[in-house]
């Protein structure tokens, strides 16, 4: 096993001439829309679905030690960039619990790939429908659970109360929109799942994070330090989430059933309809492989809020602390 020496001791500096990078804080300059893509390519990327336990154990390892002040002397710090973004990929940012590997957002492309290119494809009867909404907001129930914001423990029964919530209320949704477009031209029809998937998000996520909601989400001054929960900022992050999501679906779930569209009117098309399914999966998969990081890059995933828009009690504990501070931090989920 390589020896561990605290980062900035003369044996570290013997070893390494240059400066260990910041692996609390992304490779890349969160301030900009760029360096937020970047960091969410690295984040989301599906190859990272093929890492082993024991690499990600290794990666976790690794992240422990530099955070303690410990640094094996003969890594180097490429190799600690790339143990930080295994492990952003496979724990969870505050409880540091590894997370389901459907729920990690480098499951979203080949996961949402299939079932949105599934729900396009069977949407003109209502069993379909109905099973295939079922399967999406049950995914989507998984992903929201997984990516939650904040450190505190869920009981199993709320857990529960949440998913039946969420998936009941995101399928009668799809169910009552589709009933909807049954008299409408074919293309509009083609877009009742991207219309459900909307607004079954709005229902999805801050059901299955109605605790953030209830209880609060922790929020930071600039330095990292702890200042309480707040509900206020618990709004901003669903929301922030929520949007980004409906974004991130538009590209896959609208230019497919367009390119569709014009497909089936071919007569080539027409006697081959068993393509349709793995041609729209493709289509999809395309569009998620750029959608999910840079959708996910349109809020920062370390967000701020106005310290007057906190609750009374967080608003003490900063002029308790002698504190001046225009704005306080937070983890939103993704």
């Amino acid at each position: 096993m390589a020896a561990e020496v605290a980062i900035g001791s003369p044996v570290e500096s013997a070893v390494q001439s240059i400066d260990r990078p910041n692996l609390n804080e992304p490779k890349w300059d969160q301030t900009s829309y760029g360096g937020r893509a970047k960091h969410f390519f690295a984040v989301t990327n599906p190859l990272n679905l093929l890492l082993t336990g024991s690499q990600l154990n290794e990666a976790k390892r690794l992240v422990t030690l530099y955070k303690e002040g410990k640094v094996p002397a003969n890594v180097t710090n490429e190799e600690l960039w790339q143990a930080k973004y295994r492990y952003d990929s496979a724990f969870h940012p505050d409880t540091g619990d590894k997370m389901i590997l459907i729920g990690r957002m480098s499951a979203q492309v080949p996961m949402n790939m299939t079932i949105t290119g599934c729900m396009m494809t069977w949407y003109q009867t209502a069993p379909a429908v109905l099973l295939w909404q079922w399967i999406n907001q049950s995914f989507n129930a998984v992903v929201n659970f997984t990516n939650r914001s904040g450190d505190a423990p869920l009981p199993t029964s709320l857990i529960a109360k949440s998913y039946v919530l969420a998936t009941s209320g995101a399928v009668i949704t799809a169910m009552g929109l589709n009933h909807l477009a049954h008299h409408a031209p074919p293309l509009v029809g083609r877009f009742v799942p991207f219309a459900a998937v909307a607004a079954a998000n709005c229902i999805n996520i801050p059901m299955m994070r109605q605790r953030e909601l209830t209880s609060g989400i922790p929020v930071f001054d600039a330095d990292n330090n702890r200042l309480g929960d707040s509900k206020a900022a618990a709004k901003s992050a669903i929301t922030q989430v929520a949007v980004s999501r409906i974004i991130m679906a538009m590209p896959g779930m609208i230019i497919p059933p367009i390119v569709m569209n014009k497909l089936e009117q071919q007569g080539y098309w027409k006697k081959h309809p068993r393509l349709a399914a793995p041609i729209q999966i493709g289509l999809v998969g395309f569009m998620l492989i750029f959608a999910t990081p840079l959708c996910c890059a349109l809020f920062p995933q370390k967000s701020s809020i106005s310290t007057s828009k906190l609750e009374p009690e967080i608003k003490a504990v900063i002029e308790a602390r002698g504190k001046s501070m225009d704005k306080v931090y937070f983890n939103k989920g993704l």
